[in-house]
């Protein structure tokens, strides 16, 4: 192994040893008492099947079969979503077809973030997180089941879907991906109509016809966002079956790859013999397998909060450090936009995840010694599913990559590190994505322009006021002041002036999406500004540095002199109601600090 991945994964194990012991010895009592139906009353479990067919009735009743619990973020707002209408149906016929049954047990909600981007409803986006996760708790608390599926992919879909399930880790849970649409117009080319809209020189009907373009069929968005990086970690942590994740949806394929998640779940349940649950497979070890990939690949910041807040499901400590950390002795094996040119269906054909997880496992920066849902030993997963004659197989990860301009071996990455850095100083402490942003852009010393919202800063581009260098603050964007929203709609601006010549970065207690790119953004800056944090205290003209080399966040003020000045006052009266916002007040007010996860769950004392 690596040293540093060594070296991290033993800081974290020694941090977690209470938390994760309680954890699992919760989830082993729990697991001890399956079947779990056999517990319930007759009343109970007459309640429990009878919608079910009469077949499955009597399967329920014997409890020697597995019962398969499905929980599906299913709707039609979300094209990465709506393919999962038509899951039920085949996983039920697969359950059949081993002898179990498979139950619908529960919906959860699923907000599109690019539907939502720049208006209002993004301020439900990180908290729908959390009611992800309870609304899955909910779905599974009638403890009528051996395992279960999660059909979701998005951006704070699965996060919430695995931190609900895993106060259910003794149940085995296999994540079940639809799988990304076909590529469309070229996401540079997107990007270029994106800066031409706000520079004034196409018009919306174009700049529609652009984003129609790009976003046009059932399936994943196919930038490596979010959503695509919440699939690529979740493989790596080998919770889906073998690269599954990047199979385009309305396949045979895809449908195969359904039928053998089904099948596969149920060889895990405790009545075909298996005792391994989700518990054992998130472990410290996989959790930092997950980082590594992320790291590796340039994948979305978002995972700087869900995975934090994941792991502390498990009962599994990690912060910042850790990934700063693993950032230095990761190379970038992938260039995929934002980070370049290609999408996620040009990395799975150049050998996308089982090629990745290759070179990682060769190069001793991934653990080997991982329980995964196809078993123990992570090599299970350099392999790649196919068809033949009808039938799925596993087939082994090609040797080189098809195309060194998206994946490359860890002999020719694209960079050293894995371009994730924590910034610090007299500002508070936040973090950097560096692998989309150019070296003669990581460091920038300019004025601040201080905005209360990002509707205030590209009001000001329009005006023409910010043809010069600086540095943007956009503060009141903190859990505790709006939800932290993510601030999408300042890309395009600040990338346009950043292409005009001018030095420009953003300083934000706020997210960015996670198609950020080229321009460097401190995000995720605590302590926010609506806790009193110092970003509250900064005036336009004030001198600040982000130097995402150095990893310094600062303002060129003495710490008395920044202490003796009035923080601001915002004005949030118009973030607290409309389009839900009032029936949230309970996260704002709670929410714990970015660092650990922004969550209502899992805080310390001291939160």
């Amino acid at each position: 192994m690596h040293p540093t991945v060594t070296r991290v994964t033993e800081r974290i194990i020694r941090r977690s040893r209470d938390s994760r012991q309680d954890y699992l010895r919760r989830m082993d009592a729990l697991g001890r008492q399956s079947p779990h139906r056999a517990a319930l009353s007759c009343g109970n479990l007459a309640h429990g099947f009878a919608a079910c067919q009469p077949g499955d009735k009597q399967t329920l009743k014997l409890m020697n079969q597995a019962n398969v619990a499905m929980v599906s973020a299913y709707n039609d707002m979300l094209s990465a979503h709506q393919p999962y209408a038509t899951f039920p149906d085949v996983i039920r016929q697969a359950a059949h077809g081993m002898g179990s049954v498979a139950q619908f047990a529960g919906g959860t909600p699923a907000m599109c973030d690019g539907v939502t981007q720049g208006q209002p409803g993004m301020e439900l986006s990180l908290v729908s997180r959390d009611v992800i996760a309870m609304s899955t708790a909910v779905a599974l608390s009638h403890n009528m089941f051996d395992a279960a599926l999660l059909l979701g992919i998005c951006d704070k879909i699965v996060p919430g879907l695995l931190i609900g399930a895993l106060s259910f880790g003794y149940l085995p849970i296999v994540l079940v991906p639809a799988g990304p649409m076909p590529s469309g117009l070229p996401n540079k080319e997107k990007q270029r109509i994106r800066q031409l809209y706000a520079e004034g020189r196409v018009g919306r009907e174009e700049l529609l016809e652009a984003e129609s373009q790009s976003y046009h069929s059932p399936g994943t968005c196919t930038f490596y966002g979010t959503a695509n990086s919440n699939q690529l970690l979740v493989e790596v942590m080998g919770l889906h079956l073998p690269g599954a994740a990047f199979v385009n949806p309305g396949t045979p394929l895809r449908e195969a790859l359904t039928r053998a998640a089904t099948e596969q779940v149920i060889r895990l349940s405790r009545p075909n013999g298996g005792d391994l649950g989700l518990a054992h497979m998130v472990s410290e070890k996989s959790i930092v397998n997950a980082l590594v990939a992320l790291l590796a690949t340039g994948g979305s910041t978002n995972h700087t909060l869900h995975w934090v807040a994941i792991a502390r499901a498990a009962g599994i400590h990690i912060d910042w450090d850790d990934y700063s950390e693993l950032s230095r002795a990761t190379p970038l094996l992938t260039r995929i936009y934002p980070n370049g040119d290609a999408d996620v269906n040009h990395f799975h054909q150049a050998g996308g995840t089982p090629l990745l997880i290759r070179e990682l496992l060769d190069a001793g920066l991934l653990h080997e010694d991982v329980d995964t849902v196809v078993g123990r030993g992570l090599r299970a997963y350099i392999q790649g599913p196919v068809l033949e004659n009808g039938k799925l197989r596993w087939r082994p990860a090609a040797t080189a990559s098809a195309d060194s301009s998206v994946l490359r071996p860890v002999s020719a990455a694209f960079a050293a590190e894995g371009g994730l850095t924590v910034v610090e100083g007299n500002l508070g402490r936040g973090i950097i994505k560096t692998s989309a942003v150019a070296p003669e852009h990581q460091v920038v010393e300019a004025p601040a322009r201080v905005f209360d919202d990002q509707s205030q800063l590209a009001e000001a581009f329009e005006r023409g006021e910010l043809n010069s260098d600086f540095v943007a603050v956009v503060r009141w964007q903190g859990p505790v002041a709006n939800g932290m929203p993510e601030l999408h709609k300042l890309t395009p601006y600040l990338g346009s002036l950043q292409d005009h010549g001018y030095r420009v970065a953003l300083v934000t207690d706020g997210r960015m999406s996670g198609a950020s790119g080229k321009v460097p953004a401190a995000i995720h800056v605590y302590p926010e500004a609506a806790r009193g944090g110092p970003l509250s205290r900064v005036r336009d003209g004030d001198m600040i540095r982000v130097d995402a080399t150095g990893g310094q966040l600062s303002i060129a003020l003495s710490e008395d002199e920044l202490a003796s000045r009035e923080p601001a006052v915002p004005d949030l009266t118009g973030n607290q109601s409309g389009l839900g916002r009032e029936l949230f007040s309970w996260f704002r007010h709670g929410a714990s600090e970015a660092e650990k996860g922004a969550t209502l769950f899992f805080r310390d004392h001291n939160d």
